[in-house]
């Protein structure tokens, strides 16, 4: 350590520079504490303070593969502006904490934001930033990155760019963790050519991608989309509520109201009791009257059915005008003739099961 103090004090350029690789290859080699990772880091940074770009990048390489980078060290090498320098950082290194991530995420440059969607492990807020401020090549690296976990807000902002986005569309399809009514609005919108890629790509897909077509067209599907493992985590969740006899009202809004769709059509699914697809169905349907007559049906409050209705809707938005009537509508249905609405439909299942769901359940009205 004296040499290499020795050489950052007196050296020149040269010897600086062949003091900078030395140490490196000493940290790199050694089993070091903390607090002795942080003193190679003072001594390397001060050696690295004058090195041309081409050194930095050789730097930056060597650190990023190693866990014992100084944190420092490792943060002023991610916020590099030359990308060539950053890019290994903010790509591989364990050493970058998430502080650091997210602020590249939101004030670096796009070659930057890219790197950071090729990480390892994305984390949920960092994947939020991606969407929202990365460019087209960004998103789609983010998509089909296996390691990138998405909040429900981050799919709702992959599937409005993946309209205009085939190659997105494809990516955001074969994610296991997509949720299944967000798959079903994805091959929805699809053009032909993304549904058969995905065909193919993921043979295991092709029933359910069949009938979410068949349901655009008109007809009740088994299935809106791969049975994710949110979705069984969520027949758990709601099965244990009804077990210890919380399954209510309060649960229903706070699964509606906070965007948990799986949750939402296993428990109303439960209570009705319907068929989980029927419930899919009718939640994420463009006529919004089947909404309306299972809420009524349990005999739900008017601000629990209007969750449920936002939660189905287009971008979670409905325009001010359309929930007042529905809300009129709401109060017009009568709770029995609801329930027989839906004991109708559970006899005549096979009957009615080829038509549109609104007609099925509405028909009694």
């Amino acid at each position: 350590m004296v040499d290499l103090e020795e050489a950052v004090s007196r050296g020149n350029p040269e010897s600086c520079l062949r003091a900078l690789w030395h140490a490196t290859d000493m940290l790199i080699a050694g089993t070091y504490s903390e607090d002795q990772i942080w003193t190679f880091g003072e001594i390397i940074g001060r050696l690295a303070g004058e090195i041309e770009t081409t050194a930095r990048v050789r730097l930056a390489g060597t650190l990023a593969a190693t866990n014992n980078a100084p944190f420092k060290l490792t943060r002023q090498l991610a916020f590099d502006d030359c990308i060539d320098v950053a890019r290994p950082v903010l790509s591989q290194s364990d050493r970058l904490d998430a502080e650091a991530l997210m602020f590249c995420a939101k004030n670096m440059s796009q070659q930057h934001l890219l790197a950071i969607s090729k990480r390892r492990s994305v984390p949920e807020p960092l994947t939020d930033v991606l969407v929202v401020r990365g460019s087209k090549e960004v998103v789609q690296s983010a998509a089909a990155n296996n390691g990138a976990n998405f909040s429900n807000v981050g799919f709702l902002h992959l599937m409005r760019r993946s309209e205009t986005d085939t190659i997105l569309a494809e990516s955001v399809g074969l994610r296991k963790d997509i949720p299944r009514h967000l798959f079903h609005q994805l091959i929805a919108k699809a053009s032909e050519e993304v549904r058969q890629k995905l065909e193919r790509e993921r043979p295991d897909f092709g029933t359910q991608i069949h009938r979410a077509v068949v349901d655009v067209t008109g007809a009740i599907h088994a299935r809106f989309g791969p049975a994710s493992k949110d979705y069984f985590t969520a027949k758990r969740t709601v099965a244990k509520l009804r077990e210890r006899g919380e399954l209510n009202e309060d649960k229903i809004f706070e699964f509606a109201h906070f965007l948990r769709f799986n949750e939402t059509a296993v428990a109303l699914s439960l209570l009705c009791p319907l068929p989980i697809e029927i419930v899919e169905r009718a939640l994420m349907d463009k006529n919004r009257e089947p909404v309306l007559i299972l809420a009524k049906s349990l005999d739900l409050s008017w601000p629990t059915a209007m969750a449920l209705l936002f939660l189905g809707a287009p971008n979670y938005r409905i325009m001010a005008g359309d929930l007042e009537k529905l809300k009129l509508d709401f109060h017009r249905l009568n709770v029995k003739t609801c329930r027989g609405v839906i004991t109708l439909y559970r006899s005549r299942r096979e009957e009615i099961s080829g038509a549109p769901l609104h007609r099925a359940l509405a028909t009694s009205l």
